[in-house]
């Protein structure tokens, strides 16, 4: 299983489908549709080919959507590893400022040990993560902006 998310606005409301032009419409699998309608997205008749109201399409594509979200609490940040919102390690969290204000915080998880990331302002950062100690760095140069940019020239390596 995939686990791909069908963008649901690609149904028009007012129109019906059968099983074969909404497997067009999203870009999956006829069998796909088939499997939804065993799950619970209803035909407007039981008589074949099915037909299915765009409006209940739609409605359905963004329950299911929705049923797969997991929201992060204060506290926690999204764990790739573990699949949940977890609670980083005490002494992990940093933030890395890029721009006036905007950064990324990155903190290990405190199960696994995978690193997880998480875009916010400097502001926010008691809303994320309260009663964490937090250390904020910089982030490094751009090469443009550097001083002495990287030597490392692959001209110089090939002898040219």
């Amino acid at each position: 299983m995939s686990g791909r998310r069908v963008n649901p606005n690609r149904i028009k409301i007012h129109r019906c489908y059968t099983a074969n032009q909404l497997s067009i419409r999203l870009g999956v699998h006829k069998n796909t549709v088939r499997h939804w309608q065993r799950n619970g997205l209803a035909p407007i008749d039981r008589q074949r080919p099915y037909l299915f109201h765009g409006a209940m399409v739609r409605s359905f594509l963004t329950a299911r959507n929705n049923a797969r979200k997991r929201p992060c609490l204060a506290g926690t940040l999204y764990c790739f590893g573990c699949r949940e919102p977890r609670r980083p390690a005490r002494a992990s969290v940093e933030y890395i400022q890029m721009r006036l204000g905007v950064g990324n915080l990155r903190a290990t998880c405190s199960d696994c040990g995978t690193t997880m990331h998480r875009r916010t302002r400097q502001a926010s950062i008691p809303a994320v993560l309260p009663g964490l100690l937090v250390q904020i760095r910089e982030a490094q140069p751009r090469l443009n902006e550097m001083a002495h940019p990287s030597t490392n020239c692959a001209l110089r390596t090939e002898g040219l």
